[in-house]
């Protein structure tokens, strides 16, 4: 049974290791159903840690109640059920999709949570109308024959994006979305990020380059040394003086057409 409680993820003292290692330090995170959030700062400062546990890809140190980690109020979850609720789109899993399996195949195969469509898998009317649906959606409809391993890097990416969308998630999670792409590749993710938004799909956007932070994200959490670093909404946190304290380094930021930029 989904709480019908408007937190979406609610965290209370998170802490992470990995090879020994703490990744994540006592993090205290809560974040609204349909709230649109990025989440910023270097390499090595926690953020793909953060998605990682939130998507049981990793635990926390501290079992209950010297730790709270609920998504959508439940604190127990089958991973399974729980990754129907979100939409995943990582580096790790645009290289995992990269195989000779057609577009069309490969969004279908988001109702399996499996990389291709195998003769176990039942297929019904209903999931091939959505998997139509989303290729017209995400403007992909002419890749729908094509081979995965065929595609150039942004086309990759959109079609894993429409795998991600196959159960109709209630946010879609993207890690480092712009890594690889070029400028057009770039500007298209943009586009599709924006038209998810505002229709409704909560977008939880992890990088550490700011032009991926589309208009319509409204809050930036910071992660440094793997705590929350700040926290707040979007004019206040990107500021030079902000960045630059994240960062460690002097950064110069303009604003244009809602888009952020850092030098």
């Amino acid at each position: 049974m989904i709480s019908s409680k408007k937190d979406f993820i609610v965290w209370k003292n998170v802490s992470v290791y990995r090879d020994e290692q703490i990744a994540l330090d006592n993090v205290n995170l809560s974040i609204s159903l349909g709230e649109n959030v990025a989440i910023v700062g270097p390499n090595g400062s926690g953020k793909s840690t953060l998605i990682k546990t939130i998507t049981r890809e990793l635990y926390t140190r501290w079992p209950p109640p010297r730790c709270e980690m609920q998504i959508l109020g439940q604190q127990i979850w089958n991973v399974w059920e729980l990754r129907s609720w979100m939409g995943i789109v990582t580096n790790d899993l645009v290289q995992l999709c990269t195989q000779p399996y057609s577009v069309f195949e490969t969004v279908l195969s988001g109702f399996h949570s499996s990389v291709g469509i195998w003769p176990y898998h039942p297929v019904t009317p209903e999931m091939e109308a959505r998997a139509e649906e989303l290729l017209d959606y995400l403007e992909i409809r002419h890749l729908r024959e094509r081979l995965m391993t065929e595609l150039s890097s942004g086309e990759a990416r959109r079609a894993v994006i429409a795998r991600a969308l196959a159960h109709s998630p209630k946010a879609l999670i993207l890690d480092e979305p712009s890594n690889s792409l070029d400028i057009r590749a770039m500007g298209e993710l943009r586009d599709a990020s924006r038209k998810l938004a505002q229709s409704g799909v909560a977008v939880i956007l992890v990088t550490h380059h700011l032009p991926d932070i589309i208009p319509e994200i409204d809050r930036v959490i910071c992660m440094k040394g793997g705590r929350v670093f700040q926290d707040g909404p979007k004019a206040e946190i990107l500021t030079e003086d902000r960045l630059g304290e994240l960062f460690g380094i002097p950064v110069t930021v303009t604003q244009r057409d809602g888009f952020y930029h850092m030098w």
